[in-house]
């Protein structure tokens, strides 16, 4: 074995250490492959007409817009989803008003909490405040969208769902 070998061997990559056992070097990978396929997240603006819906990446770092359903469509659109995309976390926007009083869609969230927690109990289910995230969504929007897209409502349902997502995975790493 020449020394260039030895080096690999015995070397440091990422978090993994790779030594003379092929046992450790298949342990690792394996871990590597846990932590790579761990599930996504989805993000919910709750609205009486309207949800807004985000999701992660794979790994949990980025959360983008994915689509506005009809509240009354939200748990049949939620179960395919759940289904299809792996999801692990579903992070539901608890709507609370500046000085921490209840809104008037906060009861609806509480018992959709419920509800999701009945309906998916495999699923973490989170309640993430979303204090002034319908705010900070139009102002995003009036910075960077067309005044044609600043009017659609439901992308505005999207954006706070995604940053609702976002502030949580941040808070999370």
């Amino acid at each position: 074995m020449n020394s260039r070998s030895k080096n690999i061997k015995n070397s440091y990559l990422g978090n993994f250490f790779y030594d003379k056992s092929v046992k450790s070097v298949k342990f690792s990978i394996q871990v590597f492959y846990i932590f790579v396929t761990m599930g996504k997240a989805i993000g919910i603006d709750f609205g009486l007409k309207r949800t807004g819906i985000s999701i992660s990446d794979d790994l949990c770092i980025i959360a983008t817009p994915l689509k506005t359903v009809l509240s009354s469509e939200l748990m049949q659109f939620l179960q395919t989803m759940v289904l299809s995309e792996n999801i692990e976390t579903i992070v539901l926007g608890f709507p609370l008003g500046l000085n921490g009083a209840d809104t008037d869609v906060t009861q609806n969230v509480r018992l959709l909490n419920m509800a999701l927690e009945k309906e998916f109990p495999l699923q973490k289910i989170a309640l993430f405040d979303e204090r002034m995230t319908s705010k900070i969504a139009q102002k995003t929007l009036i910075q960077g969208a067309s005044k044609k897209k600043r009017k659609q409502k439901g992308l505005i349902d999207q954006m706070s769902a995604t940053i609702i997502l976002q502030d949580y995975l941040n808070s999370n790493s």
